[in-house]
């Protein structure tokens, strides 16, 4: 069994620098948590000892007043920065670029600070206690491979507008052979379907297993993410808005042969604030939760 630290990454830099009404930080539970909160709630009853956040330098000093200032309190915590400028050699920021390069370059920003296998996590979506636990189980055994939490498609969408979802395909042994991006699923009565950008109707049954990206990594990954994140740039590099997400990498690494990504599979219901619509179901959500035991009704005492 491994010792070495239960590592959190959480990708933050999205965050924007005002808070205001951004639905990362908007207050979901009665005592003003945010679903950050609740997520490093989770991590924390399930073992995790250490947390990352990749944040914007921008946004640094605000981040820090609304999250470190409780949270540091519970869990050893970091900081990494996500910066447009942080490139590999030989490769500049386009004159226009203000979009940041996208979660796969947030992953590769924290090669720095991780040491040791870890998990990943977005910081405005709600995974549930069971997930945190199936990927802490995950990292405990010492296991070389990656990993996915693969959550149910049906517990995952809107009843308020369409979503856009990677739908996993696993192979032999539940390790991951591909993830196919679906830009527009929704659920209408009974049915789930897909539309495509000519209309084509796509049915789906809904059982589907979807990523939410919530991985684990091991610190082996960073050397073929860089490898990536170059031939990226050498495709994309001039653009304004193409971004290197991590669904992209870890296709290329299962089709390469680099890794292995087992998938585990969670019965939680993910919740999140695609649209302004959402916000009081995911606040309805975490109620029932509380009456239920799952939490109290102050995270952070």
């Amino acid at each position: 069994m491994s010792t070495q630290p239960q590592t959190l990454l959480v990708l933050a830099a999205g965050m924007g620098s005002r808070y205001g009404g951004l639905k990362q930080i908007d207050p979901i539970g009665p005592g003003g948590e945010a679903i950050i909160d609740y997520s490093v709630h989770d991590a924390i009853q399930a073992g995790f000892n250490k947390l990352v956040f990749v944040i914007r330098r921008d946004i640094e000093e605000a981040f820090k007043e609304y999250f470190g200032r409780h949270l540091e309190k519970h869990i050893t915590t970091h900081y990494v920065f996500q910066e447009l400028d942080q490139l590999p050699a030989g490769f500049a920021v386009p004159p226009n670029r203000k979009k940041p390069w996208g979660t796969g370059h947030a992953l590769l920003a924290t090669a720095g600070v991780i040491r040791e296998p870890f998990a990943v996590i977005n910081a405005d979506d709600f995974y549930g206690r069971q997930s945190f636990e199936i990927l802490a189980s995950h990292l405990r055994s010492g296991s070389s491979d990656h990993a996915m939490v693969g959550f149910v498609l049906s517990n995952t969408l809107s009843k308020f507008g369409s979503v856009s979802r990677g739908i996993c395909q696993p192979g032999p042994g539940g390790f991951l052979e591909s993830i196919t991006e679906l830009t527009n699923i929704e659920q209408v009565g009974p049915e789930v379907r897909n539309i495509d950008a000519s209309g084509h109707v796509q049915p789906l049954t809904g059982q589907e297993i979807v990523s939410m990206n919530m991985w684990s990594f091991t610190p082996a990954v960073f050397e073929y993410l860089r490898q990536q994140m170059t031939e990226f740039l050498n495709q994309h590099g001039q653009e304004e808005k193409a971004e290197f997400y991590i669904p992209m990498f870890v296709n290329s690494l299962v089709a390469a042969r680099r890794g292995r990504v087992k998938v585990l599979r969670t019965p939680e219901a993910w919740f999140g604030v695609t649209y302004r619509e959402d916000r009081p179901e995911v606040v309805e959500a975490i109620r029932q939760l509380i009456a239920r035991g799952d939490y109290p009704e102050k995270l952070w005492p």
